[in-house]
């Protein structure tokens, strides 16, 4: 028998994010990003067989800034990664950083019942969960 203690991810997600259309700017997403100090936004499904989609401070910066586009021009569809990678809230958190490494993610939407629940990033899964145990 294990006796070390498993950490789940919704015991280190964040459940306060924001999700917008894939037609919003980037203008209006960086907006929202600011709002809540956040780095990422889920896009939302179009349809119910359409995927969630992320937009990560990062794409925006490669993408928008690194290129010379307006944000005022630029929908978060065109810069945005669609389909993303999810997580179950009930993942151990260890699974949940190997996959992360697999991947090279820093973040992923956090999925139950098909339905985002939250967001887990990397330093969530280190700071949040890693402190816990120690």
């Amino acid at each position: 028998m294990n006796d070390e203690q498993i950490i789940r991810v919704r015991e280190v997600m964040k459940s306060n994010f924001d999700q917008v259309d894939g037609m919003t700017t980037v203008t209006e997403a960086i907006n929202y990003m600011k709002h809540k100090e956040n780095k990422s936004l889920i896009v939302k499904k179009r349809h119910p067989d359409d995927e969630y989609g992320i937009l990560l401070i990062s794409d925006i910066a490669r993408r928008v800034l690194g290129e010379g586009r307006s944000p005022d021009r630029v929908n978060v569809y065109e810069v945005m990664a669609k389909p993303v990678i999810t997580v179950h809230p009930d993942m151990d958190i260890r699974y949940c950083a190997q996959l992360f490494e697999r991947f090279e993610l820093s973040r992923a939407p956090v999925v139950q019942r098909g339905e985002v629940v939250g967001i887990v990033s990397l330093t969530d899964l280190v700071l949040k969960g890693l402190c816990r145990t120690m």
